[in-house]
């Protein structure tokens, strides 16, 4: 009898990367020095092992990136269905609606610097092809593979390759210019003193705790293990609120389809967005929980763990999925929209951030440079490195403002295909049309961000980080 044995050794695979990953980091001072999570390491050990030894045995990346969908999903609903943190004294700036806004400043700044670099610099290419400067890096690689798939219909030679290479520098963007922000704000003190305590300590800089040390508890139990362990309690919670997030997606996508190609379409992107209805689905599980006073019964800390699983394993998935034989013909377009993407990315991003907020400015600008240059995923990666037990409300805001976002993004979503049909149709119309989406978008993010950061919205503008 023959078993499948693709996901053992996608996982398995992944796993010993990790292990080297965690050896090198305890041993090697440059790894500690620069704070290089264990993920990402374990990531670019993968590249060349499934880009050049696997293939020779007949392995592809396709169930790798299943994974990292699924993980990513996962790791959604286990921090969506913790409690939520208290609230504080006093208003705090920003909030969710300051996380929404900053993860639509990449839409908007990033689709219209696409567009036009394209239709002025390099007006050959296929209309379309500056939208996979915000799809690669913004919304991910599940959306830019599956919009780019449907653009190959619309002429676009090669689309889904194109969308799968921005998201795979954008990885590498939030990757090495997170970890180069990380080390300018400890060494310009951007963060708390309680941070830089926490940086500090030996422990963490190895990433292993010493065998003397006091180690820390990985979560309580909340069940009788003669019943059902606890973890395998809140893993069929965390996966039946996933399996419901796949039913009411399934019927989304019915119903959208007798609205003919443009309702395929749409549930076509809202497939590869199955992270916000996982979220919005298991913040409302957790209410439910909460009115039914059972919520004793999920412990934070544990899902806190199997968060932090999901995102070691999804992080060096998605790295080790990077294909490199996909640029071709494309390498200098796509080598000038990544390099000044990347520079107004890691410009706007603190600029905006330390004026929009007053609390954990830094964590939050993080968790924003994250999602505007990879996924969830490099967010919570980069994130962690500040806030290990994410403790602050910079993950759970960032969670209820997904909802929020999702709902001002349907114009976006529903637009995406404008350029496209511009190119069919010969009617740069549609183009223009998809420009001036794109320009109502940022003007919405200016009132935003004006109406959080009030005084603080172009004071110093010199200074790349505000401070009073």
């Amino acid at each position: 009898m023959e078993f499948s044995w693709s996901f053992i050794i996608d996982i398995g695979l992944v796993s010993v990367a990790l292990l080297v990953a965690t050896y090198l980091r305890s041993k090697i001072g440059f790894f500690q020095k620069y704070l290089i999570p264990n993920a990402l390491t374990a990531g670019f050990i993968l590249i060349p092992v499934y880009n050049y030894l696997l293939p020779a045995l007949g392995v592809t990346t396709n169930s790798l990136g299943d994974m990292v969908y699924h993980l990513l999903n996962v790791s959604f609903i286990s921090m969506s269905l913790r409690s939520a943190p208290p609230k504080e004294k006093g208003q705090a700036r920003g909030g969710v609606f300051g996380m929404s806004t900053g993860v639509l400043l990449g839409y908007a700044t990033q689709a219209l610097l696409g567009l036009l670099l394209c239709v002025i610099f390099f007006p050959g290419l296929h209309l379309a092809f500056g939208l996979h400067l915000p799809l690669g890096f913004a919304l991910g690689p599940g959306q830019a593979y599956a919009i780019g798939k449907g653009w190959e219909a619309m002429g676009f030679v090669g689309g889904a390759s194109v969308g799968l290479t921005f998201a795979a520098l954008g990885y590498l963007l939030a990757c090495f210019g997170g970890v180069v922000l990380i080390n300018v704000g400890l060494r310009k003190h951007w963060v708390s003193e309680e941070a830089l305590k926490m940086m500090s300590n030996k422990d963490m800089l190895r990433g292993v705790i010493a065998k003397d040390e006091d180690k820390p508890s990985a979560g309580k139990l909340t069940t009788d293990t003669e019943a059902i362990d606890s973890l395998s309690y809140h893993l069929a919670l965390v996966l039946g609120v996933y399996l419901l997030s796949f039913l009411v997606l399934k019927g989304i996508s019915f119903l959208l389809s007798f609205a003919g190609n443009a309702g395929n379409e749409l549930a076509t992107n809202l497939w590869g967005i199955n992270f916000i209805f996982s979220s919005v689905l298991a913040s409302t599980t957790r209410k439910v929980i909460d009115k039914l006073h059972i919520g004793h019964l999920v412990d934070d800390a544990t899902m806190t763990r199997i968060s932090g699983f999901s995102v070691d394993f999804m992080v060096a998935g998605a790295l080790g999925a990077i294909s490199l034989v996909f640029v071709g013909q494309y390498w200098l377009p796509i080598l000038v929209l990544s390099i000044v993407g990347g520079i107004m990315i890691t410009y706007t991003v603190p600029w905006m951030s330390s004026r929009m907020f007053n609390d954990f400015r830094f964590e939050r600008m993080l968790m924003l440079y994250g999602v505007s240059t990879g996924t969830l995923s490099t967010g919570l990666a980069l994130l962690r490195v500040m806030d290990p037990e994410f403790k602050s409300k910079v993950s759970s805001d960032y969670m209820l403002s997904a909802g929020l976002t999702f709902v001002i993004a349907i114009p976006f979503i529903l637009s995406i295909n404008l350029p496209a049909k511009a190119f069919v149709t010969g009617d740069m119309k549609y183009f223009w049309l998809m420009v001036a989406v794109c320009t109502a978008y940022l003007i919405y993010v200016i009132i935003a961000y004006c109406a959080l950061a009030k005084k603080r919205s172009f004071a110093k503008p010199r200074q790349l980080w505000y401070e009073d």
